[in-house]
């Protein structure tokens, strides 16, 4: 058995990749042969059919979305010139597709978000017209994005975004993009939340890992308050700076792991401020992060999973996210958290039962002593680490995503 995994990109980092590339594990775990397929791939990834013209940047395809979304001018030609994209794309996938010769098709995100029109329509005919059994796994929607509010295409979009037919299941990432997809387009689908591999034990420190705190500048007495995310405004990082001016202790370092700059270095400016004039001690250790464990520029770089065996807490004070897959790692690796509580939050991972400092758009004492209490108490804190751990293994693991994946492929009448 065959399952061909087709995005617009599947490498690094991104959230669309890292939940692929879980899935596949799942998949193969049930007998299926990994097979991707996209406009940029890793080079050590698994085996795949690069097709450069599959990329959400590739020139025709981002020109295409810059005149569907941009200006309030008409543009006639617009649909005519997605179609004869669409038609040279079709022809490159259905030369894959004999290749290959899958069993299932998994669709990353292609009937999501629009950023690959032509790719939309071409997969679409794909399915319509080879009958492949195929899994849809959305992860955002095009109506989540302000951007693509404003558009030339509204047919198109409902047409495409996502694309139905009798032998396509759609996967989508929480219970509210569920009840959106069903109110807008009337269609059913199966939430498939963030997972890790539960089985397999966290890594811890090691030969490697453990000189990462001296690395950073923090001392052995120091405690390492982890922010293992992407430094944008909906982040809401500045309620973790509130959170450590409350706490008032001079041991506690803020330490952000990931980089700046996908929506401006503003913010990174004035969280700096902000820890100033709070008087915190913050750290932005991106340049030495990285996917992989190596060296940059002479030096040493650490992956993330490197810094969470160091930290004594973290803080998640998201304002939305899609799911949360920093909060599930953080389970993983039985660290205690502060949680923002977001929207899909509330709906979808509070009512688990998972244990959690919560804190709603404003830090406060309350939640200072709450996580002093944790901190000073061990014992404590493995209860409720061990208690969200079992929790996480129950409802967010590969074995939880396995169940699920299951019950897809019975439904489309894939016999593994």
């Amino acid at each position: 058995m065959r399952a061909l995994y087709l995005s617009t990109r599947l490498a690094g980092t991104d959230g669309v990749s890292l939940e692929t590339a879980k899935v596949a594990a799942v998949l193969e775990d049930l007998g299926f042969e990994t097979v991707y397929c996209a406009g940029e791939l890793d080079a050590d990834g698994p085996p795949g059919e690069l097709i450069p013209a599959m990329h959400f940047d590739h020139h025709p395809a981002a020109d295409l979305g810059r005149r569907a979304f941009g200006g309030d001018r008409p543009d006639p030609a617009l649909e005519d010139d997605i179609h004869r994209q669409a038609a040279e794309l079709r022809a490159e996938l259905d030369r894959v597709v004999d290749r290959v010769r899958p069993d299932l098709l998994v669709m990353q995100n292609i009937w999501a978000i629009p950023m690959q029109l032509p790719l939309a329509e071409a997969a679409a005919g794909l399915v319509a017209d080879r009958g492949l059994p195929c899994l849809s796994h959305e992860h955002d929607y095009y109506w989540e994005r302000s951007r693509f509010t404003t558009n030339r295409i509204p047919e198109f979009l409902d047409t495409y975004f996502p694309f139905d037919a009798p032998r396509v299941r759609h996967l989508c990432i929480n219970s509210l993009a569920r009840r959106e997809l069903y109110d807008r387009r009337g269609l059913r689908a199966t939430v498939v939340p963030n997972v890790f591999d539960f089985d397999t034990p966290a890594p811890g420190i090691d030969g490697y890992n453990h000189d990462l705190r001296r690395e950073i500048g923090i001392e052995p007495s120091q405690r390492l308050f982890l922010q293992p995310t992407r430094v944008v405004p909906r982040k809401g990082i500045e309620l973790a700076i509130d959170l450590l001016a409350e706490l008032a202790d001079e041991r506690d370092v803020l330490v952000i792991t990931h980089q700046a700059g996908d929506e401006g270095r503003g913010y990174l400016d004035r969280l700096r401020d902000h820890a100033t004039a709070r008087k915190v001690h913050m750290r932005h250790v991106a340049d030495r992060i990285a996917e992989r464990r190596g060296t940059r520029d002479g030096r040493k770089v650490y992956s993330l999973w490197d810094i969470y065996p160091h930290a004594d807490f973290v803080t998640y004070p998201s304002l939305y996210e899609g799911f949360g897959n920093a909060l599930v790692e953080c389970v993983y690796f039985r660290k205690p958290a502060l949680v923002n509580r977001y929207s899909v939050y509330v709906a979808d991972i509070a009512p688990r039962g998972f244990d959690f400092v919560e804190c709603d758009r404003r830090v406060g004492p309350g939640h200072a002593r709450a996580v002093a209490r944790l901190l000073d108490d061990p014992d404590e804190r493995r209860r409720v680490c061990d208690a969200n751990w079992k929790l996480g293994a129950e409802h967010f693991s590969y074995r939880a995503l396995r169940r699920l994946l299951e019950a897809e492929l019975r439904a489309l009448g894939v016999v593994w």
